[in-house]
């Protein structure tokens, strides 16, 4: 793989509530807590739990706007966080026909 895979990167989007706030702030642009949790099904407290996991990352980036803070993604981290998933998903396509040409090897053998 040319890129290393970052562990704390794809815990934080392993979690399926996470990624549905970063569809709805790549669709949104910006979103604050409030605003994400009445759209999802998770109180305003643990929405801001999720955002200091995504800021953490570095997939979000929050500001200061009154008493809450403005989130948006951030699109460098995102883009790294693709590259890695399509490096992941190339070596695993090499496994797996490497894979395949074994069990095709193996059933040829059988046939004779």
């Amino acid at each position: 793989m040319t890129s290393t895979v970052d562990d704390d990167l794809w815990s934080a989007v392993g979690d399926p509530t996470r990624r549905r706030m970063l569809d709805l702030l790549l669709a949104d642009g910006v979103g604050t807590a409030t605003t994400l949790s009445d759209r999802l099904p998770v109180t305003r407290q643990a929405v801001a739990k999720h955002l200091g996991v995504l800021d953490r990352v570095g997939l979000v980036h929050g500001t200061p706007a009154g008493r809450e803070r403005r989130y948006e993604v951030d699109e460098a981290q995102l883009a790294r966080a693709v590259a890695q998933l399509t490096a992941v998903g190339s070596a695993w396509d090499g496994r797996l026909q490497r894979i395949k040409r074994i069990a095709e090897r193996i059933e040829q053998e059988k046939k004779r």
